[in-house]
C-alpha cells in the first residue's frame, strides 16, 4: 500500500508514477547521516541528509572545471569536467546526471572515472529551466525542471559536449555515456541517437515512459535503433522498473538483433538508486560489482 496526500491506504502501483520519491517507497531508514562540512554541502537540496556512506574521491593528479558551453541554441550550458591533469586526448566520458542535476555525487563519479583515465565531463541538462540542485520538494523538482527539458534539447546538448570536449583536450572519436536514473534512461535514447557514440551504461533508467509532447521517447520502444552497445544495470526492488519492464527489454533486444553486444545486468537484493553511496538505498556489493562491469565495458569499447 502507498499513503496518499490525504492520508488514505491505496493499492500499491505495479510500477512507481515518475514524480514519486523512490527513496521514500524503499521503506529504509538512514541511521547515520553525515554532520556537514563542505562536502555535504554540495549535494542537491532534496538529497539531504546525506549518508556516512557517501564517497569523496580525491582529486590529486587530477584537473577539475566548472565550464560553459554553448549550446546549439546559444544557450551557455554549465558544465563539470574532471580529468588526468598530465597527457592528453583521453578518451570521452558524458555523465548524465539524475533529477538532482550536478551535485557533489555527480561531480565525484566524474573523478571517478578521470581517476581510471577518462575525461569525463557532465553537462547541467536542466539549466535552462532551473537550479534542480537548490529545490528540496520532489514533485515540485519534476513538475517544474525536469519534466520541462525536451528530449530533442538533451540530444542536441549531448552533441554539443562531445563537441567541445574533443576540441579541449579529450579524444572525440572514442565517446562513452553513462548516466543515472533519469539519466539513465537518456543513455539508452542517445545510444539510439548518436552514431558517433562507442557505448553506454545505463543505470537504472526507466524504459518504459509516461510519453509528453516534450518527452515523447520510451526506451523500449526505441531498441530498432540502437547504434552502440549499451549496459543495463538495474536493481531486483526496483518498484519504478519491475522487473517485467527489465525482462521486457531484454527480449525486444534479443528480437531486435542487439543483444549481444548489448546486455542488462539484475543485482540481487539491490533497489533503485544502488550505486548512490550518498542514499539510503546504497548496495555497496551491487554498487562494487556494477562498477566493475561499467569500466570493463568501456575499457573493451571506448578505450579499444
Amino acid at each position: 500500500m502507498t499513503i496518499d496526500r490525504d492520508g488514505t491506504d491505496q493499492p500499491t502501483p505495479d510500477r512507481l508514477a515518475e514524480d514519486i520519491n523512490w527513496v521514500g517507497s524503499t521503506g529504509l531508514q538512514r541511521r547515520h547521516v553525515l554532520a556537514g562540512g563542505a562536502f555535504a554541502a554540495g549535494f542537491a537540496a532534496a538529497c539531504r541528509p546525506i549518508a556516512s556512506s557517501a564517497v569523496e574521491t580525491p582529486g590529486d593528479g587530477l584537473t577539475q572545471e566548472t565550464v560553459s558551453i554553448r549550446a546549439s541554441d546559444g544557450f551557455a550550458m554549465p558544465a563539470f569536467v574532471a580529468r588526468p591533469a598530465s597527457g592528453r586526448h583521453a578518451p570521452v566520458i558524458v555523465v548524465v546526471h539524475e533529477i538532482f542535476g550536478v551535485h557533489e555525487w555527480i561531480r565525484d563519479i566524474c573523478r571517478r572515472f578521470a581517476r581510471a583515465g577518462y575525461y569525463a565531463i557532465a553537462p547541467d541538462l536542466f539549466a535552462r529551466h532551473g537550479d534542480a540542485t537548490k529545490v528540496s520538494d520532489f514533485k515540485q523538482l519534476v513538475g517544474t525542471i525536469v519534466s520541462k527539458a525536451p528530449d530533442a534539447q538533451v540530444m542536441a546538448d549531448i552533441d554539443t559536449t562531445y563537441a567541445w570536449a574533443s576540441s579541449h583536450g579529450g579524444d572525440g572519436k572514442r565517446r562513452g555515456i553513462t548516466g543515472f536514473c533519469w539519466g539513465g534512461r537518456v543513455v539508452w535514447l542517445y545510444a539510439a541517437h548518436s552514431a558517433a557514440l562507442k557505448a553506454g551504461v545505463a543505470y537504472y533508467g526507466r524504459l518504459v515512459s509516461e510519453k509528453t509532447a516534450l518527452q515523447p521517447l520510451s526506451v523500449i520502444e526505441e531498441v530498432g535503433k540502437l547504434k552502440a552497445p549499451v549496459l543495463g544495470q538495474y536493481g531486483s526492488l526496483d518498484k519504478g522498473i519491475p522487473l517485467k519492464d527489465v525482462e521486457a527489454m531484454r527480449a525486444a533486444l534479443s528480437q531486435a538483433g542487439k543483444s549481444p553486444p548489448d546486455a542488462i545486468t539484475v543485482h540481487e537484493g539491490a533497489d533503485h538508486g544502488f550505486m548512490a553511496d550518498y542514499r539510503p538505498s546504497y548496495n555497496e556489493a551491487a554498487a562494487s560489482q556494477a562498477w566493475s562491469q561499467t569500466l570493463a565495458w568501456f575499457g573493451k569499447y571506448v578505450k579499444g
